[in-house]
Formats: C-alpha cells, structure tokens, sequence
C-alpha cells in the first residue's frame, strides 16, 4: 500500500487518519501543532513527520482535512513556493478532504498540476460520529479518471458512501450546497422553537411532532432534541465553518449569475451569528444568537 501522508488533526482528522492505519495503510500525520501530532502519532501506532519536507519525502499520497481551501493553499505552495508540493515527487496525488471554495480548488489544481502533482477534491459530509466509524459520505471531484480511481481505496478506509460529483471542485461545490440546505434547515426550524415557545408549546413536542411530519430534516431528527431542547450545543461541528460553507454555496451562485435570495439570506443569519457568539463555538450555538435577536 502507499504510504499516506495525512494533514490536519482535528475532530474529523484524528478519526480519519486512524481510520487509514487501521485499514492498513502506512500513515504519516502532521499538524501546525506538533504536540497534537506527536501524541496522536504514538497514542495510534503511525508516525509523525517533523515537517512538511520530512512528510512529502515520505508519502505518495497526501490527504489535507484542514479548515478552508486558504490553508490548503498556505500549506502546498508557501509564502514563497516553499510548500508541500516542492517537496512531493512527481506523480504524487494529493486528495484534498477540507471544505474549500471551488473555483479556488480548481486554481490551486492547475498549480499543482504543473508541478506534475494530481488534485482531487473529496470533502465529506456526516460529522464526528462517522468519522469515527468510517461511514462519512465522499463527494470526489477531479479531471483526471485515473487519479480518482488511485484514491479511491483510501478514501474507502474513510467512507461508505463515496460519489464522483464531475470535474475538479465540484465534490467542494456539491458539499457547500449540501451544508446550505442543512443550515436552512436548521434556521427554519430554530425560528419555529422560537415562536413556538414565545406561544406556549413545548420544544420538546414541537420536535417530535416535526420529525415525524412534513417537517422533518437533519436537524430534527438529529441536533434539535440534544443540542437545542437539552441544551447541549456540541454536535460537534464549529459554527464558524458551516457559516463558511453556506457563504462559499451563496458565493457561488453569485459567482454564477444566479439570484438565489434564500441561499443570500441563510448566509447572512449564520453570518450574524458567528459574528454574536464566541469564537469556537458548536454550529447548534446559532440559536441562542437568533433568539437574542428575536427578542430585542
């Protein structure tokens, strides 16, 4: 098996990585911060390069899981072309699994490309549970068949469901749309509780009403109970990066010439509420933001 070079040690990375090793494959693991690194390396039986030149001497493959197409970026070219890439050996293939804009990724691929190194885009939507037991569902974008077809046993190690959106950058435009509808999901039923219990009904039974009615979504069925009724407010996933997500989907039909109003306006509320709440906080926070607003 080639060995896998995996960026970016977070709350989805650190299961996804172990994921790999435990699929077989040789996993070298880098973080901006090392410590994390270096831990999650001998808590886990894989190895921890020293730096970008040791990982890219070691590794064919490289996956990053980092926080927007910017880092990605950041981490393969440098400030000065001193990146990852100039240390990759032709004919490496990088599988780029953050969530990132995508007119960007496809800049980023004619880059890499002239550097003899394949891109792939491969984000993946299911959150931290699926991380952990390997079934996150993989969008996989990219212009070259044979460099999917080379990703896709690792990517297996990670997945369950794994589709090919089309060209490259449409697996990141295809989960920035995917994480919009989630968002205005989520906003639309947040504005429900909030009336709701403004009115007098119990969040509670508003919930399992909605999830076994018409309105029924993600948010129902999963975050609302736990995480909004109970309180709980840790799904998991950031605030900031849905807001970021739903931004790239709103930019994007911008970008496209398309008026999409409620895509605009989705954007703006989680917008809003990342900028009312604490940095780091969980993406489920948004609703105490917007039922402070409603109440003003």
């Amino acid at each position: 098996m080639e060995t896998i070079g995996f960026i970016g040690i977070g709350n989805m990375g650190s299961p996804m990585a172990l994921n790999l090793s435990k699929a077989g494959f040789p996993v070298v693991v880098y973080d901006v911060n090392t410590a994390k690194a270096v831990k999650f390396a001998a808590d886990n039986g894989v190895s921890a390069a020293s730096g970008l030149a040791d990982l890219g001497a070691r590794c064919s493959i490289v996956v990053t899981m980092l926080p927007d197409g910017h880092v990605v970026r950041k981490v393969m070219l440098g400030a000065a072309d001193d990146g990852l890439a100039a240390h990759l050996k032709p004919g490496a293939l990088v599988i780029d699994m953050s969530s990132a804009d995508p007119i960007g990724t496809r800049e980023l691929g004619g880059m890499l490309k002239g550097k003899s190194i394949d891109l792939i885009d491969a984000p993946v939507s299911g959150g931290v549970a699926r991380a952990h037991d390997g079934t996150l569902t993989i969008m996989v974008g990219g212009d070259e068949p044979a460099a999917i077809e080379r990703a896709k046993p690792v990517l297996a190690g990670m997945g369950k469901q794994i589709f090919e959106t089309g060209p490259l950058g449409s697996g990141h435009a295809m989960k920035a749309l995917n994480n919009y509808v989630a968002a205005a999901g989520f906003a639309a039923a947040s504005e429900a509780l909030i009336v709701g219990e403004r009115f007098g009904l119990d969040q509670g039974i508003m919930v399992d009403i909605m999830r076994t009615s018409t309105g029924r979504n993600f948010a129902t069925d999963v975050t609302l109970k736990p995480h909004v009724v109970e309180g709980a407010f840790a799904s998991g996933f950031a605030l900031a990066l849905l807001a970021k997500d739903v931004k790239i989907a709103a930019d994007l039909a911008e970008g496209l010439s398309l008026d999409m109003p409620l895509a605009r306006t989705t954007s703006k509320m989680w917008l809003t509420a990342r900028d009312d709440l604490e940095q780091g906080v969980d993406n489920t926070a948004a609703y105490k933001a917007w039922k402070a607003r409603a109440s003003r």
